[in-house]
């Protein structure tokens, strides 16, 4: 099986500074991250494998995303309904932020315990070296941050932003009854526990089949800038990682850099498909099919020649709202392999213990599994920092 290691990622004593990338002619030290590879299983096989691309308009769009969900836990879509237009444009929002002077940038700089704002990746503190990017985090308005980049110009950047989430957020209900859909879950059972919305239990957590799952969903945008790197093979843009999420929306623009990893292939790249999205299954996801659709481990690597830019947006339930195995996919055969939690529960527990977050909430004889196996797709042989206090929400 291939596999990874990273050496160097034993440390969370890294700076987190942000400085200009764009300004580097050299490789620094800090940023410089050595990969050992097993020789006989290469760690990448461009070309050989390829990420499933989904037509939403093909009649069997809910049973090619169960095929996808199963076996890669990513797959690309086209005709989603997202103008090209807004695409472009969001693309343009990206080149317009990061492209101001750094210490612009740093006018709207996320606070230590802030999820907005400017900064580096949000996992970035679970490793020893710096990673090869910088980003722009929003969740809810994008106002606030915008007037401080530009106090005079502001209101265009906000009417993107603003559009983007109104139609990502569309398109994300409408995968998620492609994506309940094809784990056997109906349009009516969805709509039956919509209405019955209100029959809560008295605890503070909520089943996800009592509520409406759509009214309080939420999602934030995470704005990612990869530059021309001097040496590419020896820096990382995002290290390896699952989301936090229910799904990830990812837009990126026409420059590969996305890989994602699968035990029987190691990292495959995601090349962009013209107008597509990436839609990257999550780990609450994960937990709602019952371990049937794996969260994907995925990574993005850097390049000499072009600048790299995506958009990624972060699609989860109400903050309080329990996730656990959805019932009709539990029964005597098939008993729960996670307990419930609620959102923000499990975003302490990834930003405490990162890649160990999902075996915290694992059951194992009816009693939560503190280590657990390892999920189906992840990468062998990585080291991380597990006692790191970093948020690692949006990662």
């Amino acid at each position: 099986m291939p596999s990874l290691r990273l050496d160097s990622v034993t440390s969370s004593s890294v700076n987190n500074s942000v400085i200009d990338l764009n300004s580097i002619e050299e490789l620094p030290d800090s940023y410089a991250w050595i990969p050992s590879y097993d020789d006989s299983n290469p760690i990448t096989r461009a070309g050989q494998e390829s990420i499933p691309v989904i037509d939403l308009d093909d009649r069997n769009a809910q049973q090619l995303i169960g095929l996808a969900c199963k076996s890669w836990g990513v797959f690309q879509v086209i005709n989603h309904g997202i103008h090209k237009n807004l695409l472009d444009n969001i693309e343009d929002a990206c080149k317009k932020l990061f492209g101001l002077p750094a210490q612009q940038k740093h006018k709207a700089a996320r606070s230590p315990n802030g999820v907005t704002g400017y900064g580096p990746a949000r996992i970035s503190s679970f490793f020893q070296k710096k990673l090869w990017s910088e980003g722009f985090t929003i969740f809810g308005s994008p106002l606030e941050h915008a007037s401080q980049l530009w106090p005079n110009d502001y209101q265009t950047f906000c009417d993107i932003i603003e559009e983007y989430q109104k139609e990502m957020k569309e398109l994300a209900k409408k995968l998620t009854h492609l994506i309940l859909g094809s784990l056997g879950i109906s349009n009516e059972d969805i709509k039956c526990s919509n209405n019955n919305n209100n029959n809560h239990n008295d605890n503070n957590i909520n089943n996800i089949n009592d509520i409406n799952i759509f009214k309080g969903a939420s999602g934030a945008i995470q704005l990612n800038s990869y530059p021309i790197c001097p040496d590419p093979n020896r820096a990382m843009g995002l290290a390896a990682h699952t989301d936090s999420t229910l799904f990830t929306i990812l837009y990126q623009n026409n420059t590969s850099g996305l890989q994602v990893y699968q035990p029987e292939n190691g990292w495959v790249t995601a090349h962009p498909v013209e107008n597509g999205l990436v839609i990257n299954i999550g780990d609450l996801m994960q937990i709602l099919s019952n371990g049937s659709y794996p969260s994907v481990y995925h990574q993005a690597v850097v390049n000499k020649a072009r600048h790299r830019y995506s958009v990624a947006y972060l699609y989860g339930p109400p903050s309080g709202a329990a996730i656990q195995p959805i019932s009709e996919l539990v029964g005597p055969t098939h008993p729960p392999l996670y307990r419930a939690v609620t959102w923000s529960e499990y975003l302490g527990l990834k930003g405490k213990y990162f890649h160990k977050a999902l075996s915290l909430v694992q059951l194992s004889n009816n009693e939560i599994n503190i280590e657990g196996p390892k999920t189906s797709n992840e990468p062998e042989n990585i080291k991380f920092d597990s006692e790191s206090k970093v948020l690692a929400a949006f990662g």
